[in-house]
């Protein structure tokens, strides 16, 4: 493994082409925070398997799309070569391309939509990085999420282009809905909530990425495990809607929460793990809140609770110390706000 990934560094620095897919594969991997091209090639089958198993292969194609557009913008924008070839550039502008496939209905417009909205992203990450090196933190996915919502509530205004998400616009409220009950659906479901990282509904798709998580990091991969198990009790405990429990969309905020508490950011101790748990059950809660918030417009939350959550505790706790040698956290997340850290390598 340490030969291929020598010889795969060595292509990369001679060819441009082969450094611009190294960046973009990085990229697919650092949707889950991680710095690794294999790990992102992982990823990319799992969102394709997901894609053509729920009959949409077009959110594949806005998957690929995304990633190329947002690193291409960032290469013309001349960004930070270090944060590019990390693959920062790419990972919000992936998932601006999904969403955007996953919840507009239109013509061909709407992939002008898509290649607008994935460079738009770029530019807001550029914007929102700058903003958060005051406090030292990364943007996460607040990039991605901000425009999205923009391009998503824009759509109000516009003829040719139709809102299609799975809560239509609606009074907030309890509707009704059967509560969760802990069961084999409930169980998949957990998988699937890894998946629905990637808008993706599908279990086996959410069993692909835990192995792409593990090949980079097997710490991340058990907190992605724990984030998603855990959010999924709460919400079977707290009689949450059976269909979004069953669909993962309870879960997928707290993996991310766990992987960057738990997995990334803080050295790893059993005080650290508890603060973790906290985050987890928190994202939970903060995810309830946004989705009453957003009820009347119809818009998901997307990783918005993971973003607050997170952002929340990194600052709370500065003594819960980063390790910037951790090999999946080198050149990583903090790199373009901490020019210290990934120099060496």
């Amino acid at each position: 493994m340490a030969d291929i990934k020598a010889t795969w560094k060595r292509l990369a620095d001679r060819s441009p082409v082969i450094e611009f897919v190294d960046a973009c594969l990085r990229g697919v991997a650092q949707v889950m925070l991680q710095n690794n091209p294999l790990t992102g090639l992982v990823i990319l089958i799992a969102i394709a398997w997901g894609a053509f198993d729920s009959g949409n292969p077009r959110l594949l194609g806005g998957a690929v799309v995304g990633v190329v557009v947002g690193t291409l913008t960032a290469i013309l924008l001349r960004a930070d070569r270090d944060s590019l070839r990390s693959g920062l550039f790419g990972f919000s502008p992936l998932l601006t391309g999904i969403g955007v496939l996953l919840f507009l209905r239109g013509n061909a417009l709407v992939w002008l939509y898509v290649v607008f909205g994935a460079a738009a992203t770029t530019v807001v990450t550029l914007a929102w990085n700058n903003i958060m090196k005051t406090w030292g933190s990364p943007a996460f996915t607040f990039p991605f999420v901000l425009t999205t919502w923009t391009l998503l509530m824009g759509v109000y205004q516009l003829v040719r282009l139709r809102l299609h998400t799975p809560t239509p616009p609606t009074l907030p409220g309890h509707g009704g809905a059967e509560a969760a009950y802990f069961d084999g659906d409930t169980v998949l479901g957990m998988f699937e909530g890894v998946a629905q990282v990637f808008l993706i509904a599908s279990w086996i798709s959410g069993i692909i990425i835990l192995i792409g998580l593990a090949i980079n990091s097997l710490r991340s991969a058990l907190f992605a495990l724990i984030g998603t198990v855990v959010a999924a009790l709460l919400a079977i405990w707290f009689e949450a809607g059976a269909k979004d429990v069953e669909s993962g969309l309870w879960s997928f905020n707290a993996v991310l929460t766990a992987i960057a508490l738990g997995g990334v950011l803080f050295k790893p101790s059993v005080p650290a793990v508890i603060y973790a748990l906290f985050g987890i059950v928190a994202t939970v809660f903060i995810q309830a809140m946004l989705a009453t918030v957003l009820a009347p417009y119809g818009i998901p939350t997307l990783t918005a609770p993971f973003v607050l959550a997170t952002w929340m505790f990194l600052l709370a706790k500065e003594n819960f110390t980063p390790i910037p040698q951790h090999k999946s956290y080198r050149g990583g997340l903090m790199a373009p706000l901490r020019p210290d850290v990934g120099k060496k390598s």
